[in-house]
C-alpha cells in the first residue's frame, strides 16, 4: 500500500514524507491521505509573513522553534544600484519595519535590506548551507519547490498555515499523487536548464502536474549543476506541481558543504552515506510518467501570458484558428494583449526592456552566462537593460570575478538584491505597453507592471535579446570562451 506498507518500494517523494509524518487522520492510502507533518524549517518575507505573526499576537502565541526560521527583505525593496534603506514607499516601508520587530519579538533571525547576506529567499536558504536533503521545507511563497534540487520536499503554503507553522512546527498535510518526468540524453549547445523546464510546462501543460509531486529524473538531470536544477524544481510549479524533486548526489553535497551555516565536515561526511537513500526504489510506482529527450529542446521563450504559451525561438507567433476549440480564446486573448500577430517570427518581435533575475535564474552560474554573451557587445539602442543578483552575496563574488564590469560596459544597470522586476511589487516595473525579455518564471498580465509584456527565457537568451534589440536566438551569437 503506497506511503504505508514499509517493505513496498517507494518513490523519493513517498520516504521523505513518510519520514516526517507524525500521525495519520486516515482517510485514503496513498495520494489524499491527511497527515500531521514535520517541518524542518522555513523562511519569511515581508509580504506574506504579516497577518501571520498578527495572529500569534492575538493569540498570544509563542514561537516553536525560533532558530528553524529565517526571515529576508525581499519583495518590496528597492533594487536601484546604491543600497538606501528608506527608498521605498511608505506601504513597503511598514512591512519591512513589521518583519524586522516581528524577528525581535519572536527570537528569529532577519536579514534586512542592508545587512550583506539578504537576497531573495529562494537564494539565500540554499547559499547559506541551510537546505539539507531529506528535509521538509514550507514556506509562504509558491517557488518553495527550488529546494527540490536538493531532494527536499519543499512547498508554498498560505497566511494560515504560515502562524500554524510558526506556532507549532507542524502542517496538516495531504499527500499528492507523484509524477515522474525523465530527460534522457544530452543538451545541445545553447539549451539550458530554463529551457527544459520550459519545454516540459509547453508540452504538458499549465495544470499537467496539478495535484502531483514531481520527481525529475535522468542522464540530463544527473549531467546539471545544482544551480540549474534549482531553475527546474523553481519552476516546476508553473505547471501545477506541488512539490518537485531531484535525488540528491554528490554535487548537492559539495553545494552545501560551502555554505556559511552547513553542518560541519564530521557531521556532512555521516549524512552523506544516509543521503544516498535518498532515492526512489527501483519498482517504485508513480501514477503518471513523461519522458523527454534533452537533445529534442531548443531555446525556448514565451509568446503569450501563461508559462505554458511558448515555443522554439526559431517558430512563428501561432494562429489560434490552427489551435484546438478548447485553446483558441486564451491564445487570441494573449496574442492581443502582448501586441503580436499571428504567424509573425518571433525573431521579429523588438523588446524595449531586457530583466536577468529573479529566484528562478540569478544565481551566479546564471550571470556567467549571461556575461559570455554581453562580453565585447554592447545593449541595442532604445533598450533598457538591467540585472538584480540573486542575493547581495551573489552580487559580490559577481564583482570578484569581475563580472559586473562586463555587464556596465556592455551598457546593463548592475542593481541591487531582490525579487525586482520579477514583479510589479517594488519600484522595478514596466509601463504599460513595455516588452521585456525576462529570465523570470511568470508572464501572467500585468506580473510585470500594468500593461507591461512579458517574454520568458535563459538568461543567455535575455543577453542576446538586449544586444540585438528583438528575441533572438543565443545560437546566433558566436559563443565566446568561458570566461
Amino acid at each position: 500500500m503506497k506511503g504505508r506498507n514499509m517493505l513496498s518500494p517507494k518513490t523519493l517523494y513517498d520516504k521523505i514524507i513518510d519520514r516526517h509524518r507524525i500521525l495519520s487522520f486516515g482517510g485514503p492510502e496513498g495520494a489524499g491521505e491527511r497527515l500531521l507533518l514535520y517541518i524542518d524549517r522555513t523562511v519569511l518575507n515581508e509580504y506574506t509573513s504579516p497577518q501571520a505573526f498578527s495572529g500569534l499576537r492575538e493569540a498570544g502565541r509563542k514561537l516553536w522553534r525560533p532558530a528553524a526560521s529565517l526571515g529576508v527583505v525581499d519583495h518590496v525593496n528597492s533594487t536601484a544600484p546604491v543600497r538606501e534603506e528608506g527608498k521605498v514607499d511608505e506601504g513597503a516601508r511598514r512591512q519591512i519595519e513589521y518583519l524586522i520587530e516581528n524577528g525581535r519579538d519572536f527570537g528569529i533571525e532577519i536579514f534586512d535590506v542592508l545587512d550583506p547576506r539578504q537576497g531573495i529567499e529562494h537564494v539565500v536558504m540554499p547559499e547559506l548551507g541551510l537546505v539539507l536533503p531529506g528535509m521538509v521545507i514550507a514556506a509562504g511563497d509558491s517557488h518553495s519547490t527550488t529546494y527540490g534540487a536538493f531532494g527536499v520536499v519543499g512547498f508554498g503554503i498560505g497566511t494560515s498555515d504560515i502562524e500554524h507553522l510558526l506556532a507549532s512546527q507542524t502542517l496538516v498535510y495531504r499527500r499528492l499523487k507523484t509524477m515522474r518526468i525523465t530527460v534522457d540524453g544530452e543538451l545541445a549547445p545553447g539549451v539550458t536548464a530554463k529551457d527544459v523546464i520550459m519545454e516540459v510546462i509547453r508540452r504538458i501543460g499549465a495544470d499537467g502536474a496539478a495535484g502531483h509531486a514531481v520527481e525529475f529524473a535522468g542522464a540530463a538531470i544527473e549531467a546539471m549543476g545544482v544551480e540549474a536544477r534549482m531553475t527546474i524544481c523553481n519552476m516546476a510549479v508553473e505547471c501545477g506541481a506541488r512539490v518537485a524533486l531531484m535525488a540528491p548526489d554528490d554535487k548537492v553535497v559539495a553545494y552545501v558543504a560551502k555554505g556559511p551555516r552547513a553542518p560541519p565536515p564530521a557531521i556532512l561526511d555521516r549524512a552523506r552515506e544516509s543521503w544516498r537513500g535518498l532515492r526512489s526504489d527501483a519498482g517504485a510506482r508513480f501514477d503518471t510518467e513523461f519522458l523527454l529527450s534533452a537533445g529534442d529542446v531548443p531555446p525556448m521563450v514565451s509568446w503569450g501570458t501563461s508559462p505554458d504559451q511558448a515555443l522554439a525561438i526559431t517558430e512563428r507567433v501561432p494562429d489560434p484558428a490552427d489551435m484546438p476549440a478548447s485553446r483558441r480564446d486564451d491564445a487570441a486573448r494573449a496574442i492581443a494583449y502582448m501586441g503580436l500577430e499571428a504567424r509573425m517570427p518571433l525573431q521579429d518581435v523588438a523588446i524595449d526592456r531586457a530583466f536577468i533575475g529573479s529566484c528562478t535564474n540569478a544565481r551566479l552560474s546564471d550571470i556567467r552566462d549571461a556575461a559570455r554573451i554581453l562580453k565585447g557587445r554592447r545593449v541595442a539602442p532604445g533598450v533598457r537593460a538591467m540585472i538584480s543578483p540573486g542575493s547581495s552575496t551573489v552580487r559580490r563574488a559577481a564583482e570578484e570575478e569581475g563580472l559586473d564590469r562586463i555587464f556596465t560596459d556592455a551598457g546593463f544597470e548592475w542593481r541591487q538584491s531582490g525579487c525586482s522586476l520579477c514583479l510589479a511589487m517594488n519600484d522595478d516595473m514596466l509601463a504599460p505597453g513595455e516588452r521585456c525579455a525576462s529570465s523570470t518564471n511568470r508572464n501572467f498580465e500585468g506580473r510585470q507592471g500594468v500593461g507591461g509584456r512579458t517574454h520568458l527565457m535563459s538568461p543567455a537568451m535575455v543577453a542576446a535579446a538586449a544586444v540585438t534589440g528583438k528575441l533572438a536566438d543565443v545560437r546566433s551569437l558566436a559563443m565566446l570562451e568561458p570566461l
